[in-house]
């Protein structure tokens, strides 16, 4: 019973991330800054995380040295969320969503170059395979047209979220992830607010639903999504909960097809299967060690 509770709440945390379409598009299509939506997004994710710190009486106090790693987890989130719907008008938001997820691929092969991590024959396969799912995923008509703008800038956001997820694993914060996330999610919104103002965009909301739908936004797609996700993988592991997350870009694939009508092409299902095969792979080859040590040996969540 506690592992099938377990799976469930890798699916609610997964489906509830790949809903960022859903949240992100109708704001674009009325032309709303899109960096003031994501600081509305970050901030509210951030003050709703609050209160479960004030409940596990966890110390918020930091030091210098984690003020920094902070800020620079804050900057690498920032630029991953930029960079993805920078992607989601090059390319779509299914694709981009499905490229996103290769970013465990990424963490390997960074593992690898700069920790000299041996890399195994089947992490090597799961490479091939993903990069042949992401030609076929940016291609237009042909696998001798790829739309490489929008791949480029989609491939910066997987660097970006897989920095954040070394960046965590190798900087050793005493903290739990909880916290970490709050306070990343806390200097992400303080880098869009710098853009904001950088760009002399709005602050102001045109109306309280446009409020009512950044609070959504923000419960939904990071505070849900992560609380499911702390509890997930302490019913059933991480290993299955990161394999219970390929859900994410399909999830986004269909909310673009059937809400955003995207049309579904062979090369879309085809770069989709490619990619979750190749990335859970990758997550089974490297299952047998644990990749990320916290405090209470918890998994950092964002």
């Amino acid at each position: 019973m506690e592992k099938l509770k377990g799976y469930l709440l890798a699916v609610i945390s997964a489906s509830s991330y790949g809903l960022i379409p859903l949240f992100i598009l109708p704001i674009k299509q009325i032309n709303f800054p899109i960096d003031t939506t994501l600081f509305y997004r970050f901030l509210l994710s951030a003050l709703m995380i609050f209160p479960i710190l004030l409940f596990k009486k966890e110390k918020l106090k930091i030091n210098l040295h984690e003020l920094f790693i902070l800020i620079a987890l804050g900057l690498f989130y920032g630029l991953s969320s930029d960079l993805l719907f920078m992607g989601y008008d090059h390319l779509s938001p299914g694709i981009a969503s499905t490229i996103l997820f290769v970013y465990p691929v990424i963490v390997a092969l960074i593992m690898v170059f700069f920790y000299k991590e041996k890399i195994k024959a089947l992490t090597v396969f799961s490479l091939v395979i993903t990069l042949i799912g992401i030609v076929i995923l940016s291609a237009k008509d042909s696998l001798l047209d790829i739309r490489i703008l929008g791949l480029v800038i989609t491939l910066g956001s997987a660097l970006c979220y897989a920095l954040y997820i070394v960046t965590v694993n190798k900087a050793k914060i005493k903290a739990s992830g909880w916290k970490i996330t709050c306070y990343s999610m806390f200097f992400t919104s303080i880098y869009y607010l710098i853009k904001v103002l950088i760009l002399d965009q709005t602050l102001l909301l045109p109306d309280f639903k446009m409020f009512g739908n950044f609070v959504l936004f923000a419960l939904v797609t990071t505070v849900i999504s992560t609380t499911a996700l702390v509890y997930a993988i302490k019913l059933i592991g991480s290993t299955p909960t990161s394999i219970m997350g390929a859900l994410e870009p399909v999830v986004a694939v269909l909310v673009s097809v059937i809400l955003f009508h995207e049309i579904l092409t062979r090369n879309l299902v085809l770069g989709v299967i490619l990619i979750l095969i190749g990335v859970i792979i990758n997550i089974l080859t490297g299952s047998k060690k644990p990749k990320f040590r916290i405090r209470k040996n918890k998994k950092t969540i964002s």
